[in-house]
């Protein structure tokens, strides 16, 4: 199975596409997605964004519609890595404040002993100041957001600063985003990413 992030105004381009290599495909919606099956037992199954439900028609349209319909007023996306993070807070499309922020984090060392163990913690305490800065700044620009938070990054990493009590009322939605260390672009496609739609492939020749 491979997964796909569709934007909402390419998703009828993408379903004509699959329908062009696969054959005529059959339309459904179970469990609040639009799935599709084609001629040659192809299938895929297309998911909204930010954990919205589908229950209208199985039409493409409609989808989109439900996936534009998503997007909240007030939300936001909190990426981390460890020597950088990105954070922002949207309403609707329209990012309204952000904050992006590196800190240097050495990397590995060959040494062994008592240096090794002394580079583990230097590496250790930058992390952990880097991981510190980024939940100042995500209470500074989240801490009274009405709406959900898409995260991408390091699974530690996120944790770390998620755990910071001032967040603690954060609702996380979706599926955390891969991202690379965060940069401008990067947080900017990570918003595109957290809204469009998920879909999922099987190919019948594997």
């Amino acid at each position: 199975m491979t997964s796909v992030l569709v934007p909402p105004a390419r998703l009828e381009r993408w379903v004509a596409n699959f329908t062009d290599r696969h054959g005529p495909t059959t339309l459904t919606v179970e469990a609040g997605a639009l799935t599709g099956a084609a001629q040659d037992d192809s299938t895929f199954r297309a998911v909204p964004p930010l954990e919205r439900q589908h229950h209208g028609a199985a039409d493409v349209a409609e989808l989109a519609a439900t996936a534009l319909a998503a997007v909240p007023d007030d939300w936001g996306v909190v990426l981390v890595r460890k020597g950088g993070f990105a954070i922002a807070r949207l309403s609707r499309t329209a990012v309204v404040a952000s904050k992006v922020g590196q800190r240097h984090v050495q990397g590995r060392t060959k040494a062994g002993g008592q240096s090794q163990q002394r580079f583990a913690r230097r590496r250790d305490n930058q992390a952990r100041a880097a991981y510190e800065a980024a939940a100042d700044h995500a209470a500074r620009l989240l801490g009274d957001l009405a709406g959900p938070v898409v995260v991408g990054g390091d699974r530690g990493a996120v944790d770390e600063v998620l755990a910071d009590a001032r967040l603690a009322r954060l609702a996380v939605v979706g599926t955390r985003l891969p991202v690379p260390d965060p940069r401008r672009g990067v947080l900017e496609q990570a918003v595109a990413d957290a809204l469009s739609v998920r879909v999922e492939v099987i190919n019948a020749d594997g």
